[in-house]
């Protein structure tokens, strides 16, 4: 709808260009992604807004340059094989489904994973692979990818993932208490060893699994 469309590019203006995001692809996906319609309807007229938004099962949508600084921080490319951790709402996984081959991504809450491939469907975004599990464990079978992002904030970074990222490529994600976490980029070198490049500050909801905080007793 025009609305929407309108304040789309008002997003996009105000709040990724102005803030400093120069990915022409990136840039370019979240001009087309109508982020509105991963959000539940009664809050679809604040879809567009600068913050994250919640979507149930104490879940969150992420502020939309959380997803446009994370999705620029993995220097994507066209042939690249993603794995994301924590499918949410599937927003983010529509704009790395734009920017990449294939994804791979897990969620460990059923119904927001159902609903999630619902809207992706209905995008005819059909490059994505959805399943419910233990996101901290990765995806062994489909290891190793180019890219890897985690979408909740984690006490360390998983050994798990670490080692199914490919050499050369990037893992993006949120470290620190469950509180506070700063967004790191893990490189896998060649010879296999990680050299890591440390971001901006930021809050996303807990990584819940074996190698991420425990769920509560």
């Amino acid at each position: 709808m025009k609305r929407f469309e309108i304040a789309r590019k008002r997003m996009v203006q105000e709040q990724i260009i102005a803030r400093g995001i120069s990915s022409p692809r990136v840039i370019e996906t979240l001009l087309k992604i109508p982020r509105h319609l991963f959000v539940q309807e009664a809050m679809a007229d604040q879809a567009y807004n600068d913050g994250a938004l919640p979507i149930g099962e104490k879940q969150t949508i992420s502020q939309p340059y959380m997803v446009a600084l994370m999705s620029e921080l993995l220097e994507l490319k066209p042939q690249d094989h993603v794995l994301e951790i924590g499918t949410g709402s599937g927003y983010q996984t529509a704009v790395l489904a734009s920017l990449c081959r294939r994804v791979w991504t897990i969620e460990r809450i059923r119904p927001l994973a159902m609903q999630a491939r619902k809207v992706l469907d209905a995008l005819h975004l059909l490059n994505v692979n959805i399943k419910v599990g233990d996101g901290t464990l990765g995806w062994p079978e489909e290891a190793p990818f180019d890219a890897i992002l985690v979408t909740a904030g984690a006490p360390a970074v998983p050994e798990a993932l670490a080692e199914q990222l490919a050499p050369g490529g990037r893992l993006v994600i949120p470290v620190g208490n469950e509180a506070n976490q700063t967004i790191l980029r893990i490189r896998k070198e060649a010879d296999g060893s990680l050299t890591s490049e440390t971001g901006v500050g930021c809050r996303f909801v807990p990584l819940i699994g074996q190698q991420g905080w425990q769920t509560a007793a």
